[in-house]
């Protein structure tokens, strides 16, 4: 099952013969990828794979060798930071563990792209914002003043989505959210994201080896493998398909186990 790449949807992120590479080492090859509004969006593969390495390529932190990206239908590749700024106002990103900066509270942490973005704003306007987004973020009100340090592992989660969520985004990158949190914490993570998803009319682009949280979110979920993106569909149009790696993932003992576990709300879904 090839790619469906659609050129008339209402695509966010459209990639096109896509080729990265550190020195001869090729990560990607010729991989095309589409993003829809709206959706939820999970990206999958073996370790190595590149995912993460995607995800950067598209906000333009790697540059890629070949090909295009494209986000709001404007061109990424070798864009100037400066030029960009109008793009990267409509997105926020968790990355792999939260980056939360250790020495910055978590209100001062949201603050950091209102105040990259927007320096005029004033000071107790920034506060406000914080503490309106710490709320947002499933957090208690008094989470703001605290450190990194002095918080479990899923609220930095939720700290580093508050701070994701900073300004109010049209696209949402999550990277591995859920990694590390117990099943009750990555559940409760799960909920909240679809619920933040489907209030905001967020399109989420979300990395994640969590097998829960794919029946849990996406609409969709891209299986990256030989370099390039393999498929694209629904869990079910994935399962029909004979490509032994994703016979392996999702028909794998984890996997059946959180098909049954999804099976009863994933009904409801469209």
């Amino acid at each position: 099952m090839s790619p469906v790449l659609p050129d008339d949807a209402d695509v966010v992120i459209r990639v096109r013969g896509l080729k990265t590479a550190f020195g001869e080492q090729v990560v990607h090859e010729a991989l095309d990828l589409d993003v829809r509004r709206g959706e939820v969006l999970g990206v999958v593969g073996g370790s190595g794979t590149g995912k993460s390495v995607l995800m950067r390529a598209i906000i333009g932190l790697q540059t890629p060798v070949e090909g295009s990206v494209e986000v709001f239908g404007e061109s990424m590749v070798g864009r100037d930071v400066t030029d960009a700024l109008d793009i990267r106002k409509r997105w926020g990103i968790l990355f792999q563990g939260g980056a939360l900066f250790s020495t910055l509270t978590v209100a001062e942490n949201i603050q950091v792209p209102l105040r990259e973005y927007y320096p005029d704003i004033r000071p107790p306007l920034l506060d406000e914002i914080a503490a309106y987004k710490v709320v947002m973020a499933g957090l208690p009100a008094d989470a703001g003043p605290k450190y990194p340090a002095e918080l479990s592992g899923g609220m930095t989660k939720r700290a580093a989505l508050a701070r994701a969520l900073a300004l109010d985004p049209d696209l949402v990158f999550l990277d591995e959210p859920t990694a590390g949190l117990d099943p009750i914490s990555a559940a409760n993570f799960d909920t909240l994201t679809r619920e933040l998803q489907q209030t905001m009319g967020l399109t989420v682009f979300l990395i994640t080896h969590d097998l829960d949280t794919l029946y849990a979110l996406c609409d969709r979920v891209a299986v990256l493998a030989d370099r390039k993106v393999i498929a694209v569909g629904t869990i079910d149009e994935l399962l029909a398909l004979d490509h032994p790696w994703i016979q392996e993932y999702f028909n794998g003992p984890r996997g059946r186990t959180a098909m049954k576990s999804a099976r009863p709300a994933t009904t409801d879904r469209t």
